[in-house]
């Protein structure tokens, strides 16, 4: 087992079990007899363009449609959002599907279950300091990377793409893996390797200002694959299953919505989650995921999907069992909202 992977999550898990009284309802203290709107917390990954539906869904008021008042808090890391899922600082969680798997392997009791997919490919891209019109992974070869938090889906895909294409990524290359998620932009522009893997708008804003190109994306190159998903705590799925539909519900809508509107439309409605970009920029980062087929179309985790997110976290080491889709998948909740 990789303990510089899983140590945080023992830890958590002695946390969930000296405050379980507190979060059985997680954080929003929820009641039966409830009046009016459900106070609900969403703990999200990153803030990023690449989650577009959610922000439609947010911004066209589908989650008060559905009876939910919303509160979305950015954990800025996979760790940092599952801490508040199992702490009951949050009641949703939504970040890569390969936090809940560690988390089981550790022997949560009230583990973490995935029940909404959203994306379906990698959100991040190869920049290189020129523009490389030719560009094959072996120019990867003896140059440094700037990559991402080990056990994590970023790094975990770019290594995936790597052993795909013959290439060691121990031995074939360097991988920084020392800087923290969102400073790896200011730190290439700053002359630190000779590639970066980025997120939006990382990417776009390093070619924005001459200091980078983008050469490959990882979603086209590593197929489809789970990347992020909606989770919750299997107590509080049990206890609050109308709040997971509604929940969800309001998700389909935002795919929905994304499905049958042109990038601009996207971009337009999802400005005031990202007032520090303008709307040229906006537009473009939109329209890169966009044509890249990087949301489903409706929110199903599939079993096969599952399998393939196995099969990454064993080809990277990070591994230590097999949980059974059907403990930290249920597909009841999307399959609804996707038929309504």
């Amino acid at each position: 087992m990789k303990k510089n992977v899983y140590r945080f999550l023992a830890a958590l898990i002695c946390v969930t079990a000296m405050l379980g009284t507190l979060s059985l309802c997680g954080c929003s203290g929820m009641k039966k007899a409830q009046q009016g709107p459900v106070k609900l917390t969403l703990n999200e990954v990153a803030h990023s363009i690449f989650y577009a539906p959610m922000y439609v869904a947010i911004e066209e008021g589908f989650f008060e449609e559905e009876g939910i008042d919303l509160t979305l808090v950015t954990g800025f890391g996979a760790d940092k959002t599952m801490t508040a899922v199992l702490s009951g600082e949050a009641d949703i969680g939504f970040m890569g599907p390969e936090t809940t798997v560690y988390t089981y392997n550790e022997g949560a009791q009230d583990y973490v279950v995935n029940f909404a997919q959203l994306t379906q490919r990698a959100g991040n891209f190869l920049v290189a300091r020129e523009k490389m019109p030719n560009f094959t992974w072996s120019d990867l070869k003896g140059k440094e990377v700037l990559g991402g938090r080990k056990g994590g889906m970023p790094e975990m895909i770019f290594e995936y793409i790597l052993k795909q294409n013959d290439i060691q990524p121990e031995t074939d290359l360097t991988i920084d893996q020392s800087i923290d998620f969102g400073s790896t932009a200011a730190a290439f522009s700053g002359g630190k390797g000779d590639f970066s893997v980025e997120f939006e708008p990382g990417a776009t804003t390093l070619e924005l200002g001459g200091a980078g190109y983008v050469v490959a994306s990882l979603g086209v190159d590593s197929g489809y694959v789970p990347y992020t998903s909606f989770s919750a705590k299997a107590d509080f799925m049990k206890k609050n299953p109308d709040v997971i539909q509604k929940f969800t519900d309001a998700l389909q809508k935002g795919l929905d919505y994304v499905q049958s509107h042109s990038p601009a439309e996207i971009a337009a409605v999802i400005a005031p989650q990202f007032k520090e970009t303008d709307s040229e920029t906006l537009t473009a980062i939109v329209t890169r995921y966009y044509e890249q087929d990087t949301w489903k179309e409706n929110l199903i985790f599939e079993e096969s999907s599952y399998q393939l997110l196995l099969d990454i976290l064993s080809d990277a080491g990070e591994l230590a069992d097999s949980p059974p889709y059907q403990e930290l998948v249920d597909t009841s909740y999307a399959k609804k909202a996707a038929n309504q």
